[in-house]
């Protein structure tokens, strides 16, 4: 992709009430624009990090199993009477009337439609057990959306629900899932704590929520540096040792960035999604539910990974993996390496160096590569966020890349 043809530009300074460090970032790289409270499009930058994001996150879904699937945001206020939600959502359902007046809601979350999907195609123990998962947009009708994409009112979710006969086939496969979203957030660069949570309107049960820890985070964590045991602030319940190995707890602040519940047989039993078991018996469908909001993680991204100049994004969900700025060359560095496969940002822009390399930094490509006739044919190789700058051959440059 050549700069000067990307839908693309830069700010200097960013206007008052943005004061998270991924909005200001997001802002100033043209990420990212707002239409209004808590509501932003994506431009091609911005879009193209969501989507390698999505993708890693539909890879190691399906890598357990699940099924991706695409269910209405428009909801009739039916599917929400028979739980008992409508009108009893945290935050409030966003609902509006048809031409016919009648009433729908924009989806916050999708149980009640995937347990009404399901219930026409479940009728044995040999149908069970299945996973569908989704990524589609929520509307959640949030008081005050701050934060840039940390908490928006439309946003782009994961949500995978499983359906079970008994209750160890469901603590498998949970176990399974909370590893998956451990090995999803280690490729966006995150290391992220299973943390113990409450249900918040989804169950009664604890739940569990992954948290990145980070100074910036709107959660409290209490975690235990011996063992696995962590618990949100909410339910810590004064404990200050750990209830598993009698460590002193540490707290830290933290950027929930994805959740899972076990939903029991709360929605199966509204719906009367029932399965025979072996011996004939009718039982209701043991479900959970687990989430990923695509934005907010990749905002928390740019809050574990950046500097004083700018994002510093990790490999695998960089908008581009090289940032060339070719100054008097013959532009054949640029096919060789489209040529190989290599996602490449051209800065060709008639603009001065100064503001190519501040830009680039601001940006946050992993690779930033300089080709100059003052190099005799060597090409000047720096990785952001290091200072080491290098002078290598094409052939050796193909190799530190991995191409």
């Amino acid at each position: 992709m050549k700069q000067s043809q990307l839908f693309y530009k830069a700010k200097k300074d960013v206007p008052k009430g943005i004061e998270a460090l991924s909005h200001k970032y997001l802002y100033r790289g043209d990420f990212i624009d707002q239409l209004g409270s808590g509501i932003y499009s994506f431009l091609p930058l911005g879009w193209k990090v969501h989507q390698k994001i999505a993708d890693i996150i539909r890879d190691e879904m399906i890598k357990i199993g699940g099924q991706e699937v695409f269910l209405p945001a428009l909801q009739p206020k039916q599917v929400w009477e028979i739980t008992g939600r409508w009108g009893h959502m945290d935050p409030p359902l966003f609902t509006l009337n048809d031409i016919h007046k009648k009433e729908f809601a924009l989806g916050s979350t999708h149980e009640e439609v995937m347990t009404k999907v399901v219930k026409d195609r479940v009728e044995s123990y040999k149908d069970l057990p299945f996973s569908l998962f989704q990524i589609q947009t929520k509307f959640r009708n949030e008081i005050r959306s701050t934060g840039g994409l940390l908490r928006t009112r439309e946003f782009m979710m994961k949500d995978l629900y499983s359906f079970h006969s008994d209750q160890k086939e469901f603590e498998a496969f949970y176990e399974r899932a909370g590893k998956s979203y451990l090995k999803i957030f280690k490729r966006c660069g995150l290391k992220a704590k299973m943390v113990e949570a409450s249900g918040a309107g989804f169950t009664k049960e604890f739940t569990h929520e992954f948290q990145a820890l980070t100074p910036v985070g709107e959660d409290t964590v209490f975690y235990c540096e011996n063992c696995d045991f962590a618990r949100n602030k909410e339910i810590i319940d004064g404990l200050e040792k750990c209830p598993e190995c009698g460590k002193k707890l540490i707290s830290e602040k933290g950027i929930e960035i994805g959740n899972i519940f076990p939903l029991g047989t709360k929605y199966s039993e509204s719906f009367d999604l029932k399965f025979k078991d072996k011996d004939g018996i009718e039982k209701p469908v043991i479900m959970a539910s687990y989430g990923i909001g695509v934005g907010r993680l990749l905002a928390a991204i740019i809050e574990a990974h950046h500097d004083d100049n700018g994002i510093v994004w990790p490999e695998e969900v960089a908008p581009f993996k090289v940032h060339l700025i070719d100054l008097g060359g013959d532009g054949k560095l640029y096919d060789n390496l489209i040529n190989r496969g290599v996602d490449v940002l051209l800065d060709d822009r008639d603009v001065s160096m100064g503001q190519k390399l501040a830009e680039a930094d601001l940006i946050g490509i992993p690779y930033r590569l300089i080709v100059s006739d003052k190099n005799k044919g060597l090409i000047e190789i720096k990785e952001r966020g290091k200072t080491k700058v290098e002078l290598i051959k094409e052939k050796d440059l193909y190799e530190k890349l991995s191409i």
